[in-house]
């Protein structure tokens, strides 16, 4: 399990410099309560985004993105919104990236999926 964990960080550190390449601004890593954890907290051309990395070394149970389900939209959504209420305000524009790290045979593979999906509250 250890090594998942370091694969995982070392996916989300992939991700970051990707992310900067882009031209986000990382604002805060693992913001975390007792619903969750958003992996990334970054600002985009005036927007703030919420980013889930998903890491992959093989698609034996598919593309990373289909780990985002409905009941992680759901606690990514509520821990955004106390992202929001704690930093920002509920008004703030932002949106939900996902950004997938696959390791292939001969390179790393990283896509963002931008405005990724719609929060839900329940």
């Amino acid at each position: 399990m250890g090594d998942d964990k370091a694969y995982g960080r070392s996916g989300e550190e992939a991700a970051v410099r990707y992310l900067r390449r882009k031209g986000y601004r990382i604002l805060t890593r693992n913001f975390r309560n007792r619903l969750g954890e958003i992996d990334i907290v970054a600002r985009h051309k005036g927007v703030l985004v919420f980013v889930e990395v998903k890491a992959r070394r093989c698609l034996d149970y598919g593309h990373p993105k289909l780990a985002i389900t409905p009941r992680k939209i759901r606690t990514l959504s509520l821990v955004a919104l106390a992202y929001l209420k704690a930093h920002a305000s509920p008004q703030t524009p932002a949106r939900f990236d996902v950004v997938t790290v696959q390791d292939l045979a001969d390179r790393t593979e990283i896509e963002i999926f931008t405005n990724a999906f719609e929060p839900v509250y329940p």
